[in-house]
């Protein structure tokens, strides 16, 4: 009786869980629903569940017709998409190779003040964005990064340092130092203990710091907006000057950029699922 009291409990929780995940999920399945309705169905009102799926919007991202004309022309739209992939990962890339150096080093060796250089790391996180953009563009305009790919790849950069030096640090407190101490009395360098020792240790850790730097940089609009040119832009200020004015939107549209800007982000936390669930978790369960 016991352990059927158990697995009645167990169903009814799993379809619970099953519940929340539908409610959560519902706004993602009515924009990927909406990404393939024609403009009529996607204005109708009540919505239509049942359609004749269409790829005029995904294709319309790309490109669009001309005026008095039948002929199509490119919208520029790949661009900004590589544009978000390279300079996404080139400032998480750096972020986190700066980041996990710093970490290590606040954690094996603190300096007198330790505390307070961390919490004045953290503070340039603190304060919104828009706060620190009018000087950052003058900075941008005179050392001539307006517009580059340098300049916003060190301006994310920036942004996302503080919080990978806070996620490593935590990490590398966690580990176990009398084995680094071993190698090092048995002659390991200190370049040896941190690659060959405290590294594959914090995989999960650097593979959740990652995740979190992406995502933050993936969906910034006020930077790349004020500091990119047509041909360093990424995709939200690109999504923002597509879709149209405030009354005559393309939903259907947009709902495609939407697919295509969330498909990135889904594959990689989807393949870091494993270590991403460890990175999160590290610490809170002790063996």
């Amino acid at each position: 009786m016991k352990k059927k009291a158990i697995g009645h409990a167990g169903w009814l929780w799993t379809g619970l869980a099953s519940i929340v995940a539908f409610i959560y999920f519902f706004p993602v399945l009515f924009i990927i629903l909406t990404a393939f309705r024609s403009r009529m169905d996607t204005l109708a009102t009540p919505p239509k569940w049942i359609f004749t799926p269409t790829f005029e919007n995904f294709y319309h991202i790309f490109f669009r017709a001309m005026a008095n004309s039948t002929e199509y022309v490119s919208t520029g739209f790949h661009v900004y998409f590589f544009n978000s992939i390279y300079i996404s990962g080139m400032s998480v890339l750096l972020a986190l190779l700066i980041g996990t150096l710093a970490a290590y080093g606040f954690s094996r060796h603190p300096l007198r003040g330790n505390d307070t250089y961390l919490f004045i790391i953290l503070t340039t996180r603190m304060l919104p964005p828009i706060i620190v953009i009018v000087p950052i563009f003058l900075i941008f305009r005179i050392t001539g990064l307006a517009g580059t790919y340098t300049g916003i790849i060190l301006m994310y950069t920036a942004f996302n340092l503080p919080f990978s030096i806070w996620m490593m640090k935590s990490f590398f407190d966690e580990l176990n130092t009398e084995i680094e101490d071993a190698s090092r009395m048995d002659g390991a360098s200190e370049r040896s203990v941190f690659f060959g020792i405290c590294i594959p240790q914090v995989k999960a850790g650097l593979a959740a710091t990652s995740v979190f730097a992406l995502i933050l940089t993936w969906n910034e609009f006020l930077f790349s907006l004020l500091l990119t040119n047509k041909l360093t832009r990424t995709m939200p200020p690109a999504m923002a000057r597509t879709i149209g004015g405030e009354i005559n939107v393309d939903y259907g549209l947009l709902a495609a950029m939407i697919c295509l800007f969330i498909i990135p982000i889904f594959l990689i936390t989807y393949l870091l699922q494993n270590q991403l669930l460890r990175g999160v978790t590290f610490g809170t369960i002790k063996k």
